[in-house]
């Protein structure tokens, strides 16, 4: 039986940042402001991020670099490429200043948050909003847009809208006579949860935007379409079925990378290898996980007719929960080793650290006495002094002295990481 909460007890906010990669760069070059930006994915391949004025241009998203590159020149458009721990470090900071305002928030993406407040407190929550839009802005430089509604589906579509106002950047979708008068406008793909599939299938059976969904029978609903679709008309009625998700531990970690360039040699494979294996056990310890298998495996470019292919996978379980780097990178090595097929040109590899336990339970061992004090120990500095100056301060030697390897994605355009790497701030004079 589906739970629905009166529209009465409580309101949700979703923040969601403004053209957010961009708006990250932005923050440490002001020059930048009012003028066209892209930042491009890995490999420098796509474009993830586009500023209004580029837009405008009518270049479309997650377009490939190398189709536009004319365009881009000709009309003097500044390119970056992804900076991702700057834009992790910032998500933080507008994350943490998110808090300030409400003890209910979650992190629905990088640069999105749905915050819960209480309309019995009978706040201006409009208002409040602006104040939060204010305050985020001028503690981390970053520019948000505010949707309120008394469901996260209605919030959402507020949200929306709250973009396309400039001016003021929040939309208030709480009254019942405001949704009725916005739903009529909204096609049922542009629901959050609601596919293009999904979409056709609603079409087929008379329903083309969000008002009629909302006034549709839940039992037909349910009957043809589910009651996840169920949930979404309840949603559009103001009656709230998703509740905050706080976040949780993941059950499993994957990092993969294409390469900048196709690998051909074993050693510059397991270098590639390694330091995902670094990162993804930094992640691990961060949310005080251990794992109990890791599964690695290497792809070549299907795309390419022209060369062999070659791929594989091989899962290597630990005889007790770890996560120390060290050994860690080891049955890696070893699993690599057994997979490695010399003639082939890589184009992709990764791994995934995996069935995870809290670190604070200690599973029995009938034939070995597990200690985890000194791992953990040497785990806790290693990570403590690359938290303090920098990732990859201290790193593993398998993860290869140069900085600079072939398989390292292409970054031409990379910004300095500001906020995490001292040696990167500008020296001003």
């Amino acid at each position: 039986m589906l739970s629905t909460k009166s529209n009465h007890t409580q309101l949700f906010a979703l923040v969601d940042c403004n053209n957010f990669f961009v708006s990250c760069e932005r923050v440490f070059n002001p020059t930048l402001a009012g003028r066209p930006v892209i930042v491009l994915s890995n490999n420098d391949g796509c474009i993830i991020a586009r500023s209004n004025e580029v837009k405008k241009m009518g270049i479309p998203m997650a377009a490939p670099f190398h189709d536009y590159r004319h365009v881009i020149s000709s009309k003097n458009i500044e390119v970056y490429s992804s900076n991702y721990q700057l834009y992790g470090n910032m998500s933080d900071r507008v994350m943490d200043s998110l808090r300030v305002f409400s003890p209910d928030v979650e992190v629905y993406s990088i640069d999105e948050a749905f915050i819960r407040f209480n309309p019995l407190a009978k706040k201006d929550y409009y208002d409040y909003s602006q104040k939060i839009r204010k305050n985020v802005l001028q503690w981390t430089g970053i520019p948000v847009s505010i949707g309120l509604g008394p469901t996260k589906t209605l919030a959402k579509i507020a949200n929306s809208l709250a973009k396309k106002d400039k001016k003021n950047s929040v939309f208030d979708l709480s009254s019942f006579a405001k949704q009725i008068e916005v739903l009529e406008d909204i096609q049922v793909e542009d629901i959050w949860g609601i596919s293009g599939r999904w979409g056709a299938k609603l079409r087929m059976i008379g329903i083309g935007n969000a008002l009629q969904l909302r006034n549709a029978s839940t039992k037909k609903v349910r009957k043809y379409l589910g009651v996840v679709m169920e949930r979404i008309v309840y949603e559009l009625r103001g009656l709230s079925c998703l509740d905050l998700q706080q976040v949780g531990p993941r059950k499993n970690i994957m990092i993969s990378r294409t390469f900048g360039k196709p690998v051909d040699n074993f050693t510059d494979l397991e270098q590639a290898v390694a330091l995902y294996t670094i990162r993804a056990c930094e992640k691990m310890r961060l949310q005080r996980s251990r794992a109990q298998a890791i599964y690695v495996f290497v792809r070549t470019n299907t795309f390419r007719e022209d060369h062999a292919q070659h791929k594989d996978g091989v899962v290597y379980g630990f005889n007790n929960p770890c996560s120390d780097t060290g050994f860690i990178i080891k049955a890696m090595e070893q699993v690599l080793g057994n997979i490695y097929q010399a003639g082939y040109l890589y184009h992709r590899a990764g791994i995934i650290l995996m069935d995870f336990v809290p670190d604070n339970v200690h599973q029995a061992d009938l034939f070995e006495e597990v200690s985890y004090e000194k791992s953990d120990s040497r785990m806790k500095a290693i990570d403590s002094i690359n938290n303090r100056f920098g990732p990859g301060t201290l790193f593993y030697a398998a993860a290869g002295l140069r900085k600079d390897g072939d398989w390292q994605s292409r970054t031409h355009h990379l910004s300095p990481r500001y906020t995490t790497k001292w040696d990167e701030l500008p020296h001003v004079i």
